[in-house]
């Protein structure tokens, strides 16, 4: 129960009001030592409670500390995207409705003059998005000095995104902070563990194994398609058949979007779509016509990754398979949430058998592999060759070496003869 974290009683009755019963795995390793003040580098499948996990401690301190006068936010949370920013923004409205906590959200892609009662006035919690906010910062518009508490949330897709300069001298003009907090939804690539070591001190590292309750039950499994135009006609009769509800459909660019878009309308296949340069009047509609059932399929690239918090998404599926495998679970997230059942498939040619293999080698599980009769492909499953590794040899094993096939040549020779 939340009741063991020693919450305030103002945050205890937001939690029961919005329903949660019990903590999750997360929660329950973050919350106590994050409310001893300690930095924290945790990781956590998406859908997992992640989010209250940093929120009620950051809650807790502000009203353990109050504000003795005006000024700017006490507490940064950095995310990557939009809808990411305002996910959290009113997921801590609404921890702190009864209480006087104020929360700001600032993100590129809205008028400057929209941010203006956030800078101007007495804001405790800034979310924020780190181009937008860099800009206020050296415009002299926003002072990071009196941060204490520092959240850097899905770490490895800021830094995916480019971000990385803009963190680091946000972080740098947050010197002053008590606390940082790093939260991902995977841990991979050694550039989250290097950042991670240069902005957090003594972190506790946790990395929390989810019950089967907790976590989402995604069935997943791809079809080798032996051609772009093939790959096209398995994803329509995939979003024609019964059961397939909700979609996301990933591609990784822009174009492709716009392309599979076109596309689908023809097959009478309504959609919305979603990418990076995309006004933010325009993204806001294209979610609600989805959100609200208007339209069954949301077309996007990896900008909807993270942050897309919609209910009973029934399937995601990979048009376009990513590069890296954090970016494929961070994608199949978006399905089978807190605990809900989905679906994740995923539309393969050959040059992408080798993200395939260093995806099963991550889940330890062969990605099941089916076929549609009437569009069953005509190419065998491509085979990666496994690359050896040269090994480097000293001067002692050169020479034994060369002696060797020295030998060997003069017994050919000697044979021949």
């Amino acid at each position: 129960m939340f009741e063991q974290f020693d919450l305030d009683s103002e945050l205890l009755a937001s939690i029961k009001e919005l329903g949660y019963k019990k903590p999750t795995s997360i929660q329950t390793l973050v919350i106590p030592p994050a409310m001893a003040g300690k930095d924290i580098l945790a990781s956590a499948p998406t859908g997992t409670g992640k989010t209250a996990a940093f929120l009620l401690p950051i809650a807790q301190h502000l009203l353990d500390y109050p504000r003795t006068q005006p000024g700017f936010p006490r507490v940064l949370i950095l995310t990557p995207t939009r809808e990411l920013a305002i996910q959290i923004g009113g997921d801590s409205d609404n921890l702190t409705k009864l209480t006087k906590i104020k929360t700001g959200v600032i993100t590129g892609g809205v008028n400057y003059g929209s941010h203006a009662d956030i800078l101007n006035s007495t804001t405790d919690i800034l979310v924020a998005t780190p181009g937008r906010l860099l800009e206020y910062i050296e415009n002299e518009q926003f002072d990071a000095r009196e941060i204490e508490i520092l959240v850097l949330d899905e770490a490895d897709r800021m830094l995916d995104l480019g971000f990385s300069e803009a963190i680091n001298r946000i972080v740098g003009e947050a010197r002053w902070r008590k606390q940082t907090m790093l939260f991902s939804a995977t841990l991979e690539g050694a550039g989250v563990i290097r950042f991670a070591k240069e902005v957090l001190n003594e972190p506790e590292f946790l990395e929390s194994n989810p019950s089967r309750k907790e976590k989402a039950k995604i069935h997943q499994w791809l079809h080798l398609a032996d051609s772009a135009p093939h790959k096209l006609n398995l994803l329509v009769n995939t979003l024609k058949q019964q059961g397939v509800e909700r979609t996301v459909v990933f591609a990784n660019k822009r174009e492709t979007v716009q392309y599979l878009s076109g596309k689908l309308y023809a097959e009478e296949l309504p959609c919305v779509w979603l990418e990076g340069k995309m006004p933010q009047d325009k993204r806001n509609k294209a979610i609600e016509r989805f959100k609200s059932g208007e339209v069954k399929v949301l077309v996007a690239t990896d900008v909807a990754a993270r942050g897309l918090d919609i209910d009973n998404i029934t399937h995601v599926i990979n048009f376009d398979l990513p590069r890296k495998v954090d970016i494929y679970v961070h994608r199949i997230g978006r399905t089978g949430r807190a605990g809900a059942k989905g679906t994740a498939i995923s539309l393969v040619e050959a040059h992408d058998m080798s993200v395939v293999g260093k995806i099963e080698r991550y889940q330890s599980e062969r990605l099941q592999r089916r076929v549609i009769e009437t569009l069953r492909p005509k190419n065998k499953e491509a085979r990666v060759a496994n690359k050896k590794a040269k090994i480097k040899l000293t001067t002692a094993q050169k020479k034994a070496k060369a002696k060797k096939q020295a030998k060997k040549k003069v017994k050919q020779t000697k044979m021949k003869s």
